[in-house]
């Protein structure tokens, strides 16, 4: 990669650090990231889509088309951390690395802008992935472009610094945000055999959880998490007639994650008749399981060998979830992993940050799988 380059991307990511923005609220990076490729290329065509862009690279009507995607949108964590760089804006960080992700991409385009490709190539700049809704919107960029394959990567801590990670088949979980509504009747504190109270029934379904989950009633690994119990409110005349119980559901199959899904709505109506009290379940935070395709992983394989980049084999898929699974139901190709370290920190903590030093890995990566030297 040249140095100049480089430089600029580590430049852009710490202006990008500086200014994050939450899931559809990525105005500003965005425009940045269009103003930004528009000083500094010459020959990429910017698509603007509302919620995200693309720049284009045309080599001929021809020739294959191969995408290459970053994500920008930030989460709601506070920055703690004494950085040159540090956010401006209260609550709101990168940790999670898309300011890096997107650098890297915009580095790349630099590359290709400067030396020229036999493919035509899509430089995809996504929105809100945090909240799972990004690649549902950008997915129809992979129609429009006749695009043959995809690649992206993400920085991930607990692995070997700079290194190239890949798994064959499912990398990431599917997952979902679940909300069962529970409604009961009210009564007075001191009369509560009057009302139907919805704390009983929630106490059952948290219960019975474990059971649900339980390893002997599915081929892959199932989860449920607790993420709020909302019951009632301060108010010591009134008993609990009303609440919430939310979760986050996950697995490692979709078809497993919708039988939990089911599970739990069986249980949730079955118990709501049997106390007189009104179920409504709603989802939010939607992940597809992420497959990828051993054909591109190869490629990955392929190109981190001749550079001579480290590239080591993950045995197992990570739990969390990614919306780039999206784009692997309709075309080819993976979404590989660049190591920040064994013992750095983790994504979406208080000590995290972006490591600059992965961008070139990743630049250089683009470049091999993009066919330029």
């Amino acid at each position: 990669m040249e140095k100049k380059n480089l430089e600029l991307a580590i430049q852009l990511r710490h202006e990008l650090h500086a200014h994050p923005e939450l899931s559809y609220q990525e105005t500003w990076t965005k425009q940045y990231l269009m103003d930004f490729l528009n000083r500094h290329t010459t020959n990429l065509e910017m698509i603007d889509k509302g919620n995200y862009f693309y720049a284009k690279y045309v080599a001929g009507e021809d020739k294959p088309t191969i995408a290459f995607r970053a994500d920008f949108d930030a989460l709601p964590i506070p920055e703690t951390i004494d950085l040159p760089w540090e956010s401006k804006v209260p609550g709101v960080s990168h940790k999670c690395g898309h300011d890096g992700h997107a650098a890297t991409l915009v580095g790349f385009a630099l590359e290709v802008d400067q030396k020229g490709a036999d493919k035509n190539i899509i430089f995809l700049f996504q929105h809100a992935e945090e909240t799972g809704q990004g690649a549902i919107e950008a997915v129809e960029v992979l129609k429009d472009e006749n695009i043959d394959e995809i690649y992206g990567y993400h920085n991930m801590s607990g692995i070997e610094f700079k290194a190239v990670h890949v798994i064959d088949g499912t990398a990431h979980f599917a997952s979902k945000g679940m909300s069962i509504e529970m409604i009961g009747t009210p009564a007075h504190a001191s009369q509560p055999e009057v009302g139907v109270n919805p704390s009983f029934a929630m106490a059952k379904i948290i219960e019975a959880l474990p059971e649900l989950t339980s390893l002997e009633n599915f081929e892959g690994l199932v989860l449920s998490t607790i993420i709020q119990v909302d019951i009632g409110s301060e108010n010591y005349g009134i008993a609990a007639h009303k609440g919430v119980l939310r979760l986050t559901i996950r697995a490692e199959k979709e078809t497993e994650l919708e039988m939990l899904q089911n599970k739990i709505e069986d249980l949730a109506r079955r118990v709501g008749i049997e106390q007189g009290i009104d179920v409504h379940c709603s989802y939010r935070d939607e992940f597809p399981e992420t497959v990828n395709h051993k054909e591109s992983n190869e490629k990955v394989r392929r190109i981190a060998c001749e550079k001579g980049i480290s590239l080591r084999e993950l045995s197992s898929p990570y739990r969390a979830s990614e919306d780039y699974g999206h784009y692997l139901k309709y075309v080819k190709g993976t979404l590989f992993y660049i190591g920040n370290g064994e013992e750095y920190p983790s994504i979406h903590t208080f000590e995290y940050d972006f490591r600059d030093d992965i961008i070139e890995v990743g630049v250089e990566m683009f470049k091999g799988l993009a066919g330029i030297e």
